[in-house]
């Protein structure tokens, strides 16, 4: 029997091992699929934590439904029915800028009526149709597509916050390309991004007419999605629907090649033989375990940084709040000077996060621009969350729950460059066959990515195992 050894139990993993055991099971092949975990849990960053009646999420809190792959999973594992879509709330999301919280506008209207822009940004972003198209090969970084398409204005109160919200990053140094290829193609498309939505849009009330399924209105984000209990429930539900051996507490500190295949050395001196070996493990980590067979690919690895981050939870009595919670939370741009990168409403956007009474929210503290704050003692943290809540939100109340999760590498930067990493990647792994890579480090930071990410590669897995080796 084939074995295929799995590194990590993140949703990346977990997934990838579902995919082949079910790819295998279709094209008859007998696979054993083994997955090793170095944590005493499976999610890898998915960790949604219950205490004192509060429901803290240690990483992401959902994903969101304009995607098909987590929905597909879901309906395969027979928990579709589990999942639970975010409040209307959720809809409102608001920008600190100027000494105010901005709602994001939504529609033409409310962008002219909002003073989040100032005039003379809101006429630079009618000029964005006038700007040339950018149809050069090189890396753009998103500051420098910023401005030239859109002005310092938007990329300083629009752009940077939205980096800073899903990458934890720094638009100076993360790439175009790389973060939202989207948004890259469309201007090498349509030309420009007003003209890639004037065009869209006319195409959507065309299929519209002609009959055809067009994507639903729900935002441009798609709706975000959970479960009762926390999107640990989505890690939880894949394991469940393993018929995979998993491994939890166990390290992988190196990986040998031998004939036919790889020997994993385990931190507890034991050895693991293995056909083919997928990584779900972030770079840096296989970074370590490939040093001894491939220090190139290694060093192509640790070439892909990681931002810091501190999650900050504070619960309080919601008599105590005057503030308004309507609303998904906030993000803050980087020139405001604040402490914290922004704030969420866990407690408004889905049920069950708070005791009754009581509201939860999140703060995120750290990332590419202030990579710093991850080593600030805990009463330091607290304390500059506390503030910003203060001057933003008007708290000025000792939080009745505080938690503070620590993360020293908590998401991956696609700077600048990272496509030629991902290059040089491809071409190292050819002298290795059997050996694949997944997870956030490559392809996209959020669990859609993930698991698209790992339907694809367990795919490739299937027909490895296919073709006659040797």
């Amino acid at each position: 029997m084939t074995r295929v050894a799995i590194i990590g139990a993140g949703i990346s993993g977990l997934s990838a091992a579902y995919a082949i055991e079910q790819g295998a099971a279709q094209a008859g092949l007998e696979v054993e699929v083994v997955v090793l975990e170095k944590e005493n849990r499976l999610g890898g960053k998915i960790w949604s934590i219950q205490e004192e009646g509060y429901l803290c999420e240690w990483g992401p809190n959902g994903f969101l439904d304009n995607k098909p792959m987590t929905l597909d999973l879901c309906d395969r594992l027979g928990i579709r029915d589990r999942l639970l879509r975010s409040n209307d709330n959720a809809r409102k999301r608001f920008i600190y800028a100027g000494g105010e919280l901005h709602r994001l506008p939504e529609n033409g209207p409310s962008f002219l009526k909002s003073n989040l822009i100032s005039w003379p940004g809101k006429l630079r972003l009618a000029y964005e149709m006038l700007v040339p198209a950018n149809t050069g090969a090189a890396d753009e970084t998103l500051a420098d597509f910023g401005r030239r398409r859109l002005g310092s204005e938007a990329l300083d109160r629009l752009i940077a916050p939205m980096v800073a919200g899903i990458f934890a990053g720094d638009p100076e140094t993360m790439s175009l390309k790389s973060c939202f290829p989207r948004i890259y193609q469309l201007e090498r498309e349509y030309g420009g991004l007003i003209k890639a939505m004037v065009k869209l849009a006319r195409k959507k009330r065309a299929d519209r007419k002609a009959g055809k399924v067009v994507s639903s209105a729900a935002g441009p984000g798609g709706i975000l999605t959970s479960f009762q209990n926390g999107i640990q429930e989505l890690a939880g539900g894949t394991a469940a629907g393993l018929s995979s051996e998993v491994r939890t507490g166990v390290s992988v500190a190196g990986i040998n090649a031998v004939d036919g295949g790889y020997q994993l050395l385990l931190d507890s001196g034991e050895t693991l033989d293995a056909d083919v070996v997928l990584s779900a493990a972030p770079a840096h980590a296989l970074a370590g375990m490939l040093e001894g067979i491939d220090a190139s690919m290694a060093e192509t690895l640790r070439d892909i940084p990681y931002a810091p981050m501190n999650v900050v939870c504070f619960g309080y009595e919601k008599a105590k709040i005057a503030r308004n919670l309507d609303g998904f939370g906030y993000l803050i741009p980087k020139k405001e000077g604040k402490g914290i990168l922004g704030t969420l409403w866990d407690s408004s956007i889905f049920p069950n996060r708070a005791p009754e009474g009581h509201v939860l929210l999140r703060s995120m503290m750290g990332g590419a621009t202030n990579p710093a704050a991850i080593d600030l003692s805990d009463d330091e943290v607290k304390a500059r969350v506390m503030a910003d809540l203060k001057e933003i939100m008007g708290i000025d109340v000792e939080p009745d729950f505080v938690r503070i999760f620590r993360h020293q590498r908590a998401i991956p930067q696609y700077t600048v460059g990272h496509g030629k990493r991902l290059l040089a990647l491809d071409e190292q792994l050819c002298a290795h066959p059997g050996l694949f890579l997944t997870g956030n480090s490559y392809f996209g930071v959020g669990l859609n990515d993930c698991v698209n990410s790992s339907n694809q590669i367990a795919e490739r897995v299937i027909a490895y195992l296919k073709t006659p080796q040797g």
